[in-house]
């Protein structure tokens, strides 16, 4: 047994961290031998077959998770591997052990370890990502976040929604305004960066009757790497009494030293979403919604908080995470990110056919770039935008063309860095 481990006391928490090493260290020498094994082909790994009456060691279970996970990769060569976590990831896989052999134990101590777990992870990411007093949500779906927190609006602006539910939105319509930069599938209405019409659209809705309810800004997207005027919205937000919600990679400058102002009044909005798994490199840890609310009558109803001490551990990946890393590790990962990142924009910048599609964000861990191809007799001011000369068909044919070497360009980059996530927006082009 690993030196280290043998100073557990815990025969248990040794044995797990133990079994834990050794499947990761089989599934990446057995994906090694893969790729050096291409000429011989797996025939029944996907193929159901019986029970086995007599149970099976721990080897060839995790031999046949193996074959599932690489058995086709003879046939695709080209596809990404998966990725070598480190050690960091194996701290964040240990979590999810480690959740469900702490379940097991008596109530009381179960409560008052995934409090602990809980308490720690909330003020650890307040205090890195400057959000004072704030309460946390964590969530395996990114978007359960926002969902919930428009379940604590709708409370907290209708006092009869608990008895009347729905019927009550009726009479008085809430609506959302999303920002232009949102992820496509949030909600129906846009909010455009001109605040001035924003606010008019605000006020014609109030003269109409509904209620402005939800206001949800970006820091940062990957289909366009740009910020909304947080500050700016964060006052018509308090003058108007609607909930300010923030999210985007760009959240994650606010462990820096140096921030942008426009990132930096996030800290003051009423909820953001992060997802720290993408931003530090590690598997299997939950988004985050950090929130501001006075009435935890409220917040349980919502969903934003729990009785029960398994919801809670669901922290407690992130929990080691951060420890493993400490705040010096979290800081430098997240600079680094950004440093790469304008190294990756400068020499985008050298090359022919790429266009930078966003450059005025600072210290942003975001790189939007895509093909353009300049088209016979198109504008020079506008590149790859045709003139009224060609028809329809023909400027057609053209972006489908140039979004195939687009989305080309996307699977290239995934496949010499399966590390980095790489999106493809038609709608950037």
């Amino acid at each position: 047994m690993d030196a280290s481990l043998e100073k557990i006391a815990d025969p248990m928490l040794a044995e797990m961290g133990k079994n834990l090493k050794e499947a990761m260290k089989m599934l990446e020498d057995s994906q090694r031998r893969t790729e050096e094994e291409n000429g011989k082909k797996l025939i029944s790994g996907d193929i159901p077959g019986p029970l086995q009456g007599s149970g099976q060691d721990m080897v060839s279970i995790l031999q046949l998770v193996q074959n599932l996970m690489h058995g086709d990769e003879d046939e695709e060569p080209q596809s990404p591997r998966i990725q070598n976590i480190g050690e960091q990831g194996h701290m964040a896989l240990l979590g999810h052990s480690l959740g469900a052999y702490i379940s097991t134990l008596d109530k009381e101590k179960l409560r008052k370890l995934t409090t602990r777990i809980l308490s720690d992870t909330t003020l650890w990411l307040c205090r890195i990502f400057r959000y004072e007093n704030g309460c946390a949500y964590f969530h395996e779906e990114e978007r359960e976040g926002l969902a919930k927190i428009c379940r604590l609006a709708i409370h907290s602006r209708y006092e009869d929604f608990v008895v009347d539910g729905f019927n009550v939105l009726y009479n008085k319509k809430p609506v959302i305004y999303l920002s232009a930069a949102a992820r496509p599938g949030l909600g129906q209405y846009l909010c455009n960066q001109d605040v001035a019409f924003l606010e008019k659209l605000i006020k014609d809705d109030i003269e109409r009757g509904r209620l402005p309810l939800l206001l949800v800004a970006n820091a940062g997207t990957a289909a366009v790497g740009h910020t909304d005027k947080i500050g700016r919205l964060k006052e018509l937000c308090e003058q108007y009494g609607i909930w300010l919600h923030v999210e985007g990679v760009n959240l994650a400058t606010l462990a820096l030293g140096y921030v942008s102002s426009s990132v930096l009044a996030a800290a003051k909005c009423d909820s953001m979403t992060m997802t720290p798994g993408p931003w530090l490199g590690l598997p299997a840890v939950p988004a985050v919604t950090l929130y501001k609310h006075d009435d935890p009558a409220l917040t349980l109803v919502a969903g934003l908080t729990s009785n029960k001490p398994t919801d809670k551990l669901r922290a407690l990946p992130l929990w080691l995470s951060l420890q493993y890393l400490g705040l010096d590790g979290i800081v430098e990962r997240i600079k680094h990110a950004c440093q790469l990142s304008q190294r990756l924009q400068e020499s985008l910048k050298k090359v022919n056919y790429i266009k930078i599609l966003v450059e005025d964000e600072l210290s942003s861990p975001v790189v939007v770039f895509r093909f353009f191809q300049e088209l016979p007799g198109s504008d020079p001011v506008f590149k790859a935008v045709p003139v009224p000369n060609m028809t329809p068909s023909a400027v057609g044919r053209e972006r489908h063309s140039c979004d195939a070497l687009n989305r080309w360009v996307r699977m290239a980059v995934a496949r010499l860095s399966f590390q980095v996530p790489v999106h493809h927006h038609p709608t950037c082009w």
